[in-house]
């Protein structure tokens, strides 16, 4: 009898997933084969595969699933296994591999795989890259600083590193610090000094040029400071000194209004006196340029005393009977050439008429003459002459005649 077709059912057997296969990846491999055998087309295909599967298996009914040998490297460790994954995803996803946006998987994730073929992983590495002062975070797939620099495009001759070229990077990243090689100029003392530097500081490179600063001593720029390539750095040399100086503060003056003086009459009733203070200044010169002074302290040591002055109200008699008509005019300039303070070289006499202190009080003046206002001079000098003529003043007194 001719053979019985048999029923399609028993060859739609499920696929079995080799040890470590993922659920995810066989889910999309069922799902394919599903579709494949969809419709009369499938159909025609399946059943002649099928009579010659059951008939070499001895009619044990299953599908044959490709074999295929690859050859894995993740993060530059190679391995090479057996796979039924039809592309890299499914390769990654058995393998339990995830990846992210910085990591690199060549082929890509959705290229179909073949027997034979090549799939490398590089994962991502965070990085903390303080280049020249400047910090930034990077990514790199390299596993080694020296790698990573390459990768960075960071130039690296005469550099200065924080971990060695040979140093690895994990999978948590790495902290790295690199100061490449700058010039930088110094102008101290009246020369000029270039140097290559990888320093960190102004100060440090300032060290390797072989110049020292003293005392106040600093820089055009904070010592601190990173040094960048092609700067010109002045180095200010620095001495402060102070300076402790006596200023006078002057005195008040005080008038009163006294009855028993002619108007116009003032008398000083306690002369003033000047205080002082002491200010202390703190100098400054820059290389031997001196700065503006600045005030520091400011002390008084003595205070000033305020004038007393009477002044009078009482009014002048306006004529002396007997010495009305003369010329007082003429006297006063031959007596002091005609100057109500002045006063003779041996201090004895003032005024107008040069008047001694005994006599100017005993007519009724107070203090001196010289400070009394000339209309009272005048007056006192008529009293005077009442009492004792013209012979008051034995060299110009024959003047009040004319």
């Amino acid at each position: 009898m001719p053979a019985t077709l048999p029923d399609l059912g028993e060859f739609l057997v499920p696929h079995q997933s080799p040890p470590g296969a993922g659920g995810r990846a066989e889910a999309r491999r069922a799902a394919r084969r599903r579709k494949a055998v969809q419709g009369p087309e499938g159909l025609r295909r399946l059943v002649p595969k099928a009579l010659v599967m059951a008939f070499l298996a001895g009619g044990t009914s299953a599908f044959v699933v490709d074999d295929k040998a690859v050859r894995l490297t993740v993060d530059g460790v190679p391995r090479t296994m057996h796979t039924f994954a039809d592309d890299v995803d499914e390769l990654l996803e058995d393998q339990g591999l995830e990846v992210g946006r910085h990591d690199i998987v060549a082929p890509a994730p959705d290229t179909e795989l073949a027997n034979g073929d090549e799939v490398v992983v590089r994962y991502g590495r965070p990085v903390t890259l303080t280049l020249d002062g400047r910090r930034r975070q990077v990514w790199t797939t390299a596993r080694t600083v020296a790698g990573a620099l390459r990768q960075l495009g960071v130039r690296a001759e005469g550099a200065y590193l924080s971990a060695s070229r040979s140093s690895a990077i994990s999978r948590h990243g790495l902290a790295l610090d690199v100061r490449t090689e700058r010039t930088v100029t110094f102008m101290a003392d009246g020369r000029e000094h270039t140097i290559r530097t990888n320093a960190a500081t102004v100060a440090e490179a300032l060290g390797q040029a072989g110049i020292t600063l003293h005392g106040q001593d600093t820089t055009s720029v904070p010592p601190g400071s990173f040094p960048r390539d092609g700067q010109t750095v002045t180095v200010m040399r620095i001495t402060r000194r102070q300076e402790v100086r006596e200023e006078p503060i002057g005195y008040e003056t005080r008038r009163t209004e006294d009855p028993s003086l002619f108007a116009g009459t003032e008398m000083v009733v306690r002369a003033g006196q000047h205080g002082a203070r002491r200010v202390t200044h703190a100098l400054r010169t820059v290389n031997g340029v001196r700065q503006k002074p600045r005030k520091i302290a400011d002390e008084v040591v003595r205070k000033p005393v305020t004038q007393i002055v009477r002044v009078g109200t009482r009014p002048r008699p306006s004529s002396v009977q007997g010495a009305d008509g003369l010329d007082w005019d003429g006297l006063a300039r031959c007596e002091s050439g005609g100057r109500p303070g002045a006063v003779d070289p041996s201090g004895t006499y003032g005024g107008l008429y040069q008047f001694d202190t005994r006599t100017w009080q005993a007519l009724g003046g107070s203090g001196r003459p010289q400070d009394a206002s000339a209309g009272e001079q005048t007056h006192r000098a008529k009293k005077l002459y009442v009492q004792r003529g013209a012979s008051a003043w034995p060299h110009c007194g024959r003047l009040l005649r004319g």
